[in-house]
């Protein structure tokens, strides 16, 4: 419909008639669905392929509006195509998020982008009238008190384009991010300033228009609402990292042959993932996947669980927000 016919029909018909004729221009009944996996790290795990074929299938037979893996999905190697093979099973449109480790072995996120066929680094698009952020928290602070370790700082470049994006979308926005904006432990090191520049957004706009911020990296399940924005931590896919303290062989002697790093997480049985659904009041249904520790969990272990702040656990809460 172009605009000479659109003002025709509103002044002849009034909104009634429009919505009726055009159901696409209504927001009432506009509603998303989407799958999130995150945190599957192919290149620790043994059965990556498998648990990520249970998700297509699934998803597949749910037809969401879209799926998105939330990064450390895996590094770009040749020997990791099968993977992108099952992940491009999806019979829709498809989403990824760069994580820490993803370009761990000395690769880029460049190369990272290319072998996954991502969109770029951090991005927006529209879906069924929502709009979508993905950003790139593995930037580089520049500053020497930065802290040691993986990046996880979102650049002044890439801060700015976020205040355009949002400037320019009237939609309820969905952010995603691989750390954190919430968690001061190992998330965006100047999350606090990403938090405002969403607060700011929804005060400039009038109106709750970021609704909802989604980040994996973490490997937990959690969730905080903060001056109005919601904030959920989707756990890992696979695992929680132990390290050397709490190592036990939780499987065969030939899967821990290959698969050395095994040794030093609690893996989950089957692989767990969220479907999310977001109507255009706002309410956020989360349903999640629950499993069990594969061996020993990390409280027979005696993991001190103050070290994670937030509990370690096998599964991912249903939710209702909103």
């Amino acid at each position: 419909m172009d605009r000479k016919e659109f003002l025709k029909t509103t002044g002849l018909a009034g909104g009634t008639l429009l919505f009726a004729r055009y159901p696409e221009l209504s927001p009432v009944d506009k509603k998303i669905r989407f799958g999130m996996i995150t945190d599957l790290h192919h290149d620790i795990m043994h059965d990556g392929i498998e648990r990520l074929s249970t998700f297509i299938k699934e998803m597949n037979a749910e037809k969401p509006n879209f799926i998105i893996q939330g990064g450390d999905f895996c590094i770009p190697k040749k020997s990791n195509a099968p993977l992108l093979d099952v992940w491009n099973q999806f019979n829709g449109p498809k989403y990824h998020v760069i994580g820490n480790h993803d370009n761990d072995g000395g690769y880029t996120r460049d190369q990272v982008v290319e072998f996954w066929n991502a969109k770029a680094k951090y991005y927006s698009f529209d879906a069924n009238g929502f709009h979508i952020v993905v950003l790139d928290g593995n930037e580089h602070n520049e500053s020497a008190d930065r802290p040691k370790g993986y990046a996880r700082y979102i650049s002044p470049v890439q801060l700015e384009w976020l205040r355009k994006d949002l400037d320019e979308t009237s939609f309820s926005t969905v952010i995603f991010c691989h750390q954190g904006l919430d968690n001061d432990a190992g998330g965006l090191e100047n999350g606090t300033l990403l938090r405002y520049t969403l607060e700011k957004a929804n005060e400039k706009a009038g109106k709750q228009k970021v609704i909802l911020v989604m980040s994996g990296h973490h490997h937990q399940d959690y969730y905080n609402h903060i001056n109005g924005i919601h904030y959920v931590q989707i756990n890992s896919a696979s695992y929680q990292w132990l390290g050397d303290n709490y190592k036990e062989i939780r499987y065969s002697e030939e899967v821990d042959k290959a698969h050395p790093n095994l040794k030093y997480t609690v893996p989950y049985k089957d692989p767990i993932w969220a479907m999310i659904e977001i109507d255009h009041k706002g309410k956020i249904t989360i349903k999640g996947k629950k499993t069990v520790f594969v061996g020993s969990s990390p409280e027979k272990l005696g993991v001190k669980m103050d070290d994670y702040i937030y509990p370690i656990v096998p599964y991912i809460s249903d939710r209702k927000l909103g």
